[in-house]
């Protein structure tokens, strides 16, 4: 009987499966923040969790633990270095998953899941500053050119 013995097999065999969640883990580690299905972003959490929680104590022992799920020694390098000292007051729930869109081509439900202590939130001020920019086809370099063209031609003309 299979009691408590469920997980997502996102139709992979177990190689496969574990290659592809050691793979995102790392992406995730690298970049903070990645795009992915959400089938596959709630098996990452699964695998993720108890690899940040592991990171907290910077030993021998839980940097090959963490090797060993990982395959990657810059990961662990990056995750023991920057990530762990933020996570370290945290009791658990280090990533978040929020959901996006839905892929074009199959329909497949796309996520963003983040390290919540990297999430960088939209402020109001980064809102001014794409609204203060001109969108205009001409860069301020030729138009200037061309009045200062003109103006010499009127000087020129009027003499």
């Amino acid at each position: 009987m299979r009691h408590l013995n469920k997980f997502k097999h996102l139709s992979r065999k177990a190689g496969h499966r574990s290659a592809l969640l050691s793979n995102l883990a790392c992406s995730l580690i690298k970049y903070k923040r990645i795009e992915t299905t959400e089938a596959k972003a709630k098996s990452l959490r699964r695998f993720i969790e108890p690899i940040l929680t592991c990171s907290k104590t910077d030993t021998t022992h839980s940097r090959r633990v963490v090797f060993s799920k990982l395959g990657d020694k810059y990961a662990v390098k990056e995750l023991f270095a920057s990530i762990s000292g933020k996570v370290i007051n945290r009791p658990g729930g280090y990533t978040r998953i929020l959901k996006t869109r839905t892929r074009p081509g199959d329909s497949a439900h796309l996520c963003l899941i983040e390290l919540v202590d990297f999430a960088q939130l939209p402020t109001a001020e980064t809102g001014k500053a794409k609204a203060k920019r001109k969108k205009t086809r001409r860069s301020k370099g030729k138009t200037e050119q061309k009045a200062e063209a003109k103006q010499t031609e009127k000087v020129e003309n009027a003499k």
